[in-house]
């Protein structure tokens, strides 16, 4: 049986990414995550569809603790192994806008937004890396090769305003600089974690322009045709899933399969 955890799963990409895991994959389990899962009426809607294969586990991805108690859960729910870890959960900005200028910038508001975006998916990827470790390889292409062959996939949702080179309208600090850190310490995460007879392939996606709570306020700028639906994104994003293998381990794309200058 195949296990995905997507953290981040009470709405938009992470609960789509759920939805389609288990729609397209009979046999796989799902671990979702969430902050309050009290109030996760979606979330809670999709379990009742899929009660034997999908399981709700309380995570605030700003708490360690709560990091290091859910990788516990998990482990003993699965035999110790998980074999896709997808990092969803992220944050525009406290306010909910990104910042148009200098003027805008807060240490708050840098601090909240990183400690979402960039902290928690590295402390997510510290406490289930042993979990990816110990995967059977069910995500991404089979490798023949003994010294390619990987055990897990961590995707990290990140986005193209995190691309230093890409970026010629400047604002939204704290969320490209954050988005820029993710990159990072994914591609620190590639080579760590590519060490070794266990290893895991780690990529960063850019998802899109996806309607979602967090980009809505940005909608009126963005062309119809530009504009995707969760469904669409996700499809998309899972079919670069299914065909990655070690030699993209590192790689920073978009949506459609394109590789994003870092």
């Amino acid at each position: 049986m195949a296990r995905a955890l997507i953290q981040g799963a009470s709405r938009g990409l992470g609960l789509q990414f759920c939805r389609h895991i288990l729609k397209s994959a009979p046999s796989a389990y799902v671990f979702a995550t969430c902050r309050n899962p009290s109030s996760a009426d979606d979330l809670h809607l999709l379990r009742d569809s899929y009660p034997e294969r999908l399981e709700i586990v309380e995570l605030d991805v700003t708490q360690e603790g709560q990091i290091k108690n859910a990788a516990e859960l998990v482990k003993e729910r699965s035999n110790g192994s998980v074999d896709l870890l997808i990092n969803c959960a992220a944050m525009l900005h406290p306010s909910g806008k990104g910042e148009t200028s200098l003027k805008d910038v807060s240490g708050m508001g840098l601090l909240d937004t990183f400690s979402t975006n960039t902290i928690g998916p590295l402390l997510m990827a510290k406490y289930f890396a042993p979990l990816l470790a110990k995967g059977s390889g069910s995500f991404g292409q089979p490798s023949e090769d003994q010294k390619k062959k990987h055990t897990g996939v961590l995707v990290n949702m990140s986005a193209r305003v995190g691309s230093i080179t890409d970026n010629v309208l400047g604002g939204w600090y704290s969320y490209r600089m954050s988005k820029s850190a993710l990159n990072m310490a994914t591609k620190n995460l590639s080579l760590e974690l590519g060490r070794g007879r266990s290893k895991v392939i780690c990529v960063c996606f850019h998802p899109g322009t996806v309607n979602t709570d967090l980009s809505r306020p940005y909608h009126r700028n963005v062309p119809k045709d530009k504009l995707f639906t969760t469904e669409y994104s996700v499809e998309c994003l899972m079919s670069i899933v299914d065909k990655l293998s070690m030699d993209d381990t590192g790689k920073y794309m978009a949506w459609d399969g394109q590789e994003i200058a870092f």
